[in-house]
């Protein structure tokens, strides 16, 4: 444990990159395992994580950022992305993929597939995006806590213009749209965020036991 909390008290989020320093593969590969790894509502993964490296596509994004450097300045882009439709087709694909790794009949996961098509059927189309959304979140915090135990800087963002990302992205053609982005890389030496002291409420503040 104290390995991962020292980690995290590590972290920062990082304003300013060494554009010189780059994730090595097994670095990236490592990342991106640990990501795929997250948990989720009912194991679905409704989302998605595209991996950005051009640096003419992440120019086009820094503007869709309001010029934040982390967009184009860190060593990967993530955006987290969603489904903008999500319903039985996806359910029945995942319970497939179940049967089919786990070796076992279709028909005894029947009344799991009955259960999640009945929960999304209770759902609109934008209830589903926010439930979704929820489930790209979850991934994030595990891509943030992977990077630290790696010893890579992240920079967790919400202030972009998801339709001009979409727009560049080409993501309205694949069904999805961005709900929450990340830089990876290394802090660059006059970051004066990663020098700050962390600020965190007590935890006696912030955990209510109930016994």
């Amino acid at each position: 444990m104290k390995d991962i909390l020292d980690a995290l008290n590590w972290r920062a989020a990082i304003k300013q990159y060494d554009t010189d320093k780059k994730l090595s593969d097994d670095q990236y590969n490592s990342l991106m395992d640990a990501l795929c790894l997250s948990p989720s509502s009912f194991g679905l993964e409704p989302w998605r994580a595209i991996v950005v490296t051009n640096p003419e596509i992440r120019a086009q994004l820094k503007e869709a950022a309001w010029g934040q450097a982390q967009v184009s300045d860190s060593s990967h882009l993530v955006v987290f992305c969603v489904p903008t439709a999500f319903g039985d087709v996806d359910v029945e694909k995942f319970v497939d993929f179940i049967a089919e790794v786990r070796g076992v009949e279709r028909s005894t996961l029947a009344d799991y597939e009955g259960m999640m098509k009945g929960s999304l059927a209770n759902k609109s189309e934008e209830e589903k995006i926010a439930w979704c959304s929820k489930q790209a979140y979850l991934a994030l915090g595990f891509l943030l806590s992977a990077a630290a135990l790696e010893g890579v800087d992240a920079s967790p963002m919400e202030g972009f213009s998801s339709e001009k990302f979409d727009e560049i992205l080409g993501l309205k053609g694949k069904g999805l749209t961005s709900v929450v982005i990340a830089g990876l890389g290394f802090r660059s030496e006059d970051d004066a965020y990663s020098k700050m002291k962390k600020i965190r409420f007590p935890k006696d503040q912030m955990i209510i036991e109930v016994k």
